[in-house]
């Protein structure tokens, strides 16, 4: 259940000797100036070298993570954003650890050096090298805590997250050595929470885990905490697209794993959303890329659900082809915020001239084929829920008609509908008249329920919850509904010949 909440370059010019070099120099034939020439430029060429190499020795031991030999960009944990601009913990040295609680909705940790897990005691330790030029540990570790879980406003939630001890330590006592030893770095994130929940697992879980791993370009490892076997099937074509390494249950594994450096805890930008100007510079990443890779991820899968489907002579869904009529995608709820003349709206959507298909997404339904679905489709019609987070396997240019039911204006359009915009998609929003909601049967003409809603949700999230999200069915006005079907379908018809947005 989604909780609300409102939230140049420089020219030098070298000014020329005033005197003649000769006015400096003895009155000497050529060959003697010859002569005298030699030593002195070896001379310069000596004091040059050693000047040089104290700048070397100097800058490195005041930078020592930056390599002077390397072609390569800086290091990951080096934090910038699109501009540029340093973010906390930026400028951090060799075996050191930052934590950057600026965010409303997140903390994130950096550990930069040498790090081992210790799952006993819920740990991460840092070692310092015995020879570094970092403070020596106290009797008492530097230590920080943290629950790596993005939703850091919601103090209820975040105490059912397991909590990580975060520790600097010397080399020389540190705990066990290492069983396995790994040479690229750790993401450790937790997947307790609202994970379940398909809304929660892309936008509390999925996207910042995408944000959060996108600048190592696969080449990390995975640390889980609240680790679920199935959530690691559900999403195993989205992980192996994020890392090439398998990951880590962190309180089952019990070996020592080492690392060269970690990141504890994700970042998280908007609902549903990528922020390009707070991703790493020249990245130019958003909301479109995540989709591509979603491509990715589910396109070896889908050729195996169409191998299967023509090897058992199953009929297959209707596909992108030249000519075909538009595809419409209605998405089925069961439960709550229903809609109780679905069979009527799939016969008008047909008369309108859409190709229909309903889809009803359980949690128990292959992801491959809720994508197949809807990326082969030219709209989708859903009722606002947790299930319309299957917008993002939309392709940009379809139609997304979002029924609203009565109180969830507000979440509908936050979490939904903003979203869809962002993604490139034509976002139609059809809020229902309180005679479509299954709450006029129950409430009189002039309650507050359906007369004010916002009057009702300010009474808090427990009333939203029960009257609004779990207590209303939509029945659709489908005269009124049938301009919104035809517009689309106008629009998908002008796209195709011109591109000519009506919307």
């Amino acid at each position: 259940m989604v909780n609300h909440h409102h939230n140049h370059h420089h020219h030098h010019h070298r000014k020329q000797d005033s005197g003649d070099l000769s006015s400096l120099l003895p009155i000497v034939s050529a060959a003697d100036y010859c002569s005298y020439r030699k030593p002195t430029l070896l001379r310069f060429l000596v004091l040059f070298a050693v000047f040089s190499l104290s700048f070397l020795f100097v800058a490195l031991c005041l930078f020592p993570s930056y390599s002077f030999l390397s072609d390569e960009p800086p290091p990951p944990l080096a934090l910038h954003n699109h501009q540029g601009q340093d973010l906390p913990c930026s400028s951090m040295r060799n075996a050191s650890l930052c934590c950057d609680r600026s965010a409303r909705r997140t903390d994130v940790c950096f550990m930069r050096g040498p790090v081992r897990t210790h799952s006993p005691s819920n740990s991460l330790l840092l070692l310092i090298p015995t020879n570094s030029s970092s403070p020596s540990p106290s009797p008492s570790p530097q230590e920080e805590r943290i629950r790596p879980y993005t939703r850091k406003w919601e103090r209820s939630t975040m105490s059912t997250i397991d909590e990580l001890r975060l520790l600097l330590t010397n080399e020389t006592t540190a705990a066990a050595p290492c069983d396995v030893t790994h040479d690229v770095p750790a993401v450790v994130f937790s997947t307790g929470g609202y994970t379940g929940n398909v809304y929660h697992e892309f936008n509390d879980g999925i996207l910042p885990l995408y944000i959060t791993s996108h600048a190592f370009r696969r080449k990390v490892v995975f640390v889980i905490l609240e680790y679920h076997d199935w959530w690691i099937s559900k999403y195993e074509g989205i992980l192996s697209q994020l890392s090439d390494r398998p990951p880590i249950d962190f309180a089952n594994d019990k070996r020592t794993h080492c690392f060269p450096e970690a990141v504890v805890g994700l970042r998280i930008h908007d609902e549903l959303a990528i922020d390009a100007s707070r991703m790493p510079p020249n990245s130019n990443t958003t909301i479109r890329d995540f989709r591509r890779m979603l491509d990715e991820a589910y396109k070896p899968r889908i050729q195996d659900i169409v191998a299967e489907e023509r090897k058992t002579g199953v009929d297959s869904p209707p596909q992108m082809a030249a000519g075909r009529p538009y595809k419409l995608v209605v998405v089925s709820r069961n439960g709550s915020r229903g809609i109780e003349n679905e069979g009527a709206l799939v016969r008008l959507a047909e008369e309108v001239g859409f190709a229909v298909e309903v889809l009803r997404p359980e949690k128990t339904t292959e992801l491959a084929k809720i994508y197949r679905a809807l990326n082969s489709s030219d709209a989708m019609v859903g009722v606002h829920g947790a299930a319309m987070t299957h917008l993002l396997f939309m392709r940009p240019g379809a139609v997304f008609v979002q029924v609203v039911p009565l109180g969830t204006e507000w979440a509908a359009e936050s979490y939904y509908g903003g979203p869809a915009v962002k993604l490139g998609l034509e976002y139609v929003r059809y809020e229902i008249l309180p005679r479509e909601s299954s709450l006029y049967r129950e409430y009189p003409e002039d309650d507050p329920v359906l007369r004010d809603p916002e009057s009702v949700n300010a009474k808090g999230w427990e009333v939203t919850k029960r009257v609004y999200l779990d207590g209303q069915n939509v029945s659709l006005d489908l005269e009124r509904f049938r301009k919104r079907l035809v517009r689309a379908h106008e629009y998908l018809v002008s796209k195709r010949w011109n591109s000519r947005k009506i919307f």
